[in-house]
């Protein structure tokens, strides 16, 4: 396993210095930079903007500028923020707090949900409520998640006023009191609904689809022969094989915990790594893009290692050498 997992650190290099390669490349290739609006209200003479821009190097030839990012990033300097004015590392640690928040309660709501709803439909197949719960999950994969928050904000928001529609903490509670903590779960708790619900579809129809096929397995009638109680089988047997596949989204569950939705936190104004990435984009802020895209695909291929070796640790039948 040691070996596995060296072997699949040493692999990500080559993969990562590609990654940066096309990062950089799509960066530079959008049109203008974040010099190119009003960095400054109070000052937009073009000399001063000239100026900014060779400060910040954006004159530099292009291989330049690709070694001091590269750099810069390996030794955790991400360069910059021009439109917050601060360094791009403080900037995502402000804003990483909110998003793993909302990951971890939108996966615990996913979670939840889907081993609920997948082992009632996989040990009670082709009855009424497995065909409602397959209606309920074709319904959560067509609807598309921005009609789902904005039909989340208008009717529980705006009609029963549940839950407030934008931010992440009352702004008149004192941070780090107990009426700090109730806020912020009171504010995230709308936009992870919306957010586990959409998911869980995908995940409840696998373990559902699963759990019918090893009920059907040759251990499962053996273990039937002998006897043994119904419960026990789907319990020990069936169903300890048939959560395997749903490590495989682990890997990409990290990428959700610290990335959020995007377009959900923009629609929430919920304020994560996604509404910093939407806003950043959009303001040519380049510098924080790169950082947050780059940290992105560090986590997929980190995402990815987890789940291979959760794979032997599920199923011992499966050996990493």
């Amino acid at each position: 396993m040691l070996k596995y997992s060296l072997r699949r650190i040493l692999g990500m290099i080559p993969m990562l210095f590609l990654i940066s390669i096309v990062v950089f490349s799509l960066a530079k290739l959008m049109p203008g930079d974040a010099l190119g609006g009003e960095i400054d209200p109070l000052n937009t003479d073009p000399e001063y903007i000239e100026e900014m821009r060779e400060k910040l190097g954006y004159n530099d030839p292009i291989v330049v500028q690709y070694f001091d990012w590269v750099t810069g990033f390996v030794q955790g300097d991400f360069g910059q923020s021009v439109k917050y004015k601060m360094d791009v590392s403080d900037l995502i640690l402000e804003k990483l707090p909110n998003t793993i928040f909302l990951g971890m309660m939108s996966l615990l709501i996913t979670y939840v949900l889907a081993l609920i709803m997948g082992i009632y439909a996989g040990r009670k197949p082709y009855t009424v409520g497995d065909h409602l719960i397959g209606g309920l999950n074709y319904l959560g994969l067509a609807i598309p998640s921005f009609v789902a928050a904005i039909f989340a904000i208008y009717f529980f928001s705006f009609q029963l006023n549940w839950f407030p529609s934008n931010g992440s903490v009352d702004i008149m509670v004192q941070e780090g009191t107990l009426d700090y903590w109730l806020s912020r779960l009171h504010h995230v708790i709308l936009p992870a609904i919306v957010l586990g619900a959409l998911s869980t579809a995908s995940y409840t129809q696998f373990l559902r689809n699963d759990i019918i096929d090893n009920s059907r397995r040759d251990f499962v009638r053996t273990a039937r022969a002998k006897g043994t109680s119904r419960s026990k089988i789907y319990n020990v047997h069936i169903l300890r094989n048939s959560i395997i596949p749903l490590v495989t989204f682990l890997g990409f569950d990290i990428v959700s915990i610290i990335g959020g939705a995007v377009i959900t936190e923009t629609i929430f104004t919920y304020p994560g790594i996604g509404q910093l990435f939407v806003n950043s984009v959009s303001s040519r802020d380049y510098s924080v893009v790169m950082a947050i895209t780059m940290m992105f695909s560090c986590l997929v291929l980190v995402g990815n290692l987890i789940a291979d070796i959760l794979y032997g640790i599920v199923d011992p039948r499966i050996r990493l050498d």
